[in-house]
């Protein structure tokens, strides 16, 4: 057995979660009462469930840095463990989950990124440069913020998050 293979055995798999979709179309349609799809934001609940964990906290945010800084210091006081955004992350100005979050972080995992680039690579090509994503740890909870694409979420939760939720929260718990 490997060492991660040591690190993840016998450890606890069911976490309490929250999921974040950070889009200001979306945010301006629930204002205004309007049918909404996140289907991002309904992946990452779905692989979640499907995987054991809590979804308690679903909520959809407008590209707002002091709105995305504001809820995610709420979840990281709370008994949430994992926090996942979706949205937000790309080069635009309005992209700001990234600038939102950064600050916060106590310890950024760069390779997080740096596999899930790699791992983006087949599909999108040379430009997975222009993708921005982020693991960090604050306050002994975990923060991923993903791109808003459901193939990109996909490709995180199935290849990445879920196998490794329960080795990052077994180092981080140490």
């Amino acid at each position: 057995m490997s060492i991660p293979e040591e690190h993840k055995h016998g450890i606890k798999r069911d976490f309490r979660c929250a999921v974040l979709t950070i889009s200001s179309s979306r945010f301006a349609k629930i204002e205004q009462k309007e049918y909404i799809e996140d289907r991002s934001g309904d992946l990452i609940r779905g692989i979640l469930e499907e995987n054991s964990h809590k979804v308690v906290v679903y909520e959809i945010l407008p590209d707002n840095e002091s709105k995305i800084k504001e809820k995610v210091i709420s979840l990281v006081k709370s008994d949430i463990e994992v926090i996942i955004t979706t949205g937000g992350t790309g080069l635009a100005s309005k992209d700001v989950t990234i600038e939102a979050v950064s600050p916060l972080i106590e310890k950024e995992v760069p390779g997080f990124g740096e596999l899930f680039r790699l791992k983006s690579y087949d599909e999108v090509g040379s430009a997975v440069v222009l993708t921005r994503a982020l693991l960090g740890i604050i306050n002994k909870k975990i923060i991923f913020c993903l791109p808003g694409s459901p193939n990109a979420v996909e490709l995180a939760l199935k290849e990445i998050i879920i196998p490794e939720i329960p080795h990052i929260m077994r180092h981080i718990r140490e």
